[in-house]
């Protein structure tokens, strides 16, 4: 949703605003997403013509003028109908990584989310092969991951942010590894 000229302002709650050229909605209040590690909660949605876009809601937006907004949006005509997006800065999504002293009900649930998560996966079963391949060859590339799990790299990816995102992994400048919690899952459940 964003570039990473926007990170700064995101970072620091300036960037508290968004205009989409969609088609139909793709955010909803209450929706999470993210840019990096810096996670955002949606406050509002609603439709604005270009034309009524403020200098005030432009600087929300991280740009000088409204003007600068219209051109990122490609110079529509006026009357045209943008999704104006509200949000705010909340704190990491998911369990903390660091929490390695888990519980017979965190363990429950951890395992019913990989459970579903599995469930949903049309190549089958994933979870604990990821989970248990990152434990042993931690820092290795994503390709080589893959291709030992027989796995389209970029999928493979995507699904590694699902595990993060249960608090399970942690990206590493190549590869990943295990977070605290996560290790202390694989020891409760091997």
């Amino acid at each position: 949703m964003f570039t990473a000229d926007a990170v700064p302002g995101l970072a620091d709650g300036t960037i508290t605003v968004t205009f989409r050229a969609w088609k139909r909605p793709q955010a909803k209040v209450g929706g999470r997403f993210h840019k990096d590690d810096l996670w955002f909660e949606v406050d509002a949605v609603r439709t604005v013509p270009v034309a009524r876009i403020s200098k005030a809601d432009a600087r929300r937006a991280g740009e000088a003028d409204a003007d600068a907004v219209r051109r990122r949006l490609g110079d529509p005509p006026p009357e045209t109908e943008v999704y104006r997006v509200a949000f705010h800065r909340i704190g990491p999504a998911g369990p903390p990584a660091n929490e390695a002293d888990l519980g017979p009900d965190e363990i429950a649930e951890i395992t019913r989310r990989l459970d579903r998560l599995d469930g949903a996966a049309v190549a089958g079963p994933w979870t604990r092969a990821t989970l248990a391949l990152i434990a042993t060859q931690p820092g290795v590339v994503s390709t080589t991951l893959a291709k030992t799990l027989g796995r389209e790299r970029f999928a493979l990816k995507t699904d590694i942010r699902k595990l993060k995102r249960l608090g399970l992994t942690l990206s590493l400048e190549v590869g990943y590894e295990l977070s605290a919690r996560g290790q202390a899952y694989l020891d409760a459940t091997s």
